[in-house]
């Protein structure tokens, strides 16, 4: 699977990819699309249309077009959601660390006054429900788009800081836990979360690996370094427990759980659920009704 790199392999003018604020309209071709990526520099996506799946190391998320998301730089994994042939578009700003930190230097008196009400735990990924501000916001940006007019280095730092300038004032809460990703190498503590986040994600281990920032080789032998065990084997064993506590439960039937652990179908489900547990998960739910 190709690796698309952002924002570079969108723009064939290289010397645009290289600035430290971007303002870009996006829309990916029609059409199914699962591809890897890296972004290289932070971004905020304002969602106009459609819909996509995001996979991020410690958590995945459905964006839709009622919210805008920002995502620090690193690894993700994206599948755009055509089932209702709705097409993807968003306003995409890509910026540099320095642009947040200058933005924050700047504001140092407001933004200390912030934090002292505010708990910041560190967040690789956050999202917002769209406002009236924000709908128009993203109206003025397309009103801009629209005019053919490239951006002013100037106007790309004055737009940027106004919405980053309401979102701190207005939701200080989701904006100061943002930060932007310093850790290339992820420890034994970044890989366990990331694997136990992605548990029922239906990931291949290229995929988790991916995720992590590690060739598939590191990944395998980082895993059973922690885990004491295959990926293969631990995750199949991993995933049949949570189906026995689903069927223990007795309020879950199989043929209604398999995709709730990353099954595409029944059969592959059925057949792991064999190989662990010797039973067929009917043949088990049936002897604890016994």
């Amino acid at each position: 699977m190709a690796v698309f790199n952002l924002p570079y392999d969108i723009f064939p003018n290289k010397a645009i990819s290289k600035e430290d604020i971007i303002i870009h309209d996006y829309s990916p071709p029609m059409g199914s699309f699962k591809g890897q990526s890296v972004l290289h520099k932070n971004a905020i996506s304002l969602v106009i249309s459609g819909e996509k799946t995001m996979h991020f190391a410690e958590k995945t998320v459905k964006v839709t077009d009622g919210e805008i998301h920002f995502l620090s730089s690193g690894n993700f994994l994206a599948s755009i959601d055509v089932s209702r042939e709705k097409k993807f578009r968003s306003i995409l700003i890509f910026f540099d660390d320095k642009v947040l930190s200058d933005f924050y230097l700047k504001n140092k008196e407001l933004v200390t006054q912030l934090k002292e009400n505010v708990k910041t735990d560190n967040e690789p990924y956050i999202s917002l429900s769209k406002d009236e501000f924000i709908s128009n916001y993203i109206s003025s940006l397309l009103l801009i788009l629209k005019s053919g007019q490239p951006f002013s280095r100037q106007m790309r730092q004055l737009k940027f800081e106004e919405l980053m300038l309401y979102l701190l004032e207005k939701y200080p809460l989701t904006i100061l836990p943002f930060h932007m990703r310093k850790k290339n190498n992820f420890d034994d503590l970044q890989i366990r979360k990331t694997i136990e986040s992605n548990v029922i994600s239906n990931l291949t281990l290229r995929e988790l690996a991916f995720l992590c920032n590690l060739s598939l080789s590191t990944f395998k032998r980082r895993f059973e370094k922690i885990y004491n065990s295959s990926p293969n084997k631990w995750l199949l064993h991993r995933r049949m427990s949570m189906a026995g506590h689903m069927l223990h439960s007795g309020k879950e039937k199989p043929s209604s759980i398999y995709h709730k652990l990353g099954y595409e179908n029944h059969s592959s489900f059925s057949k792991s659920f064999k190989q662990v547990h010797g039973m067929t998960p009917k043949e088990y739910q049936s002897k604890l009704d016994v």
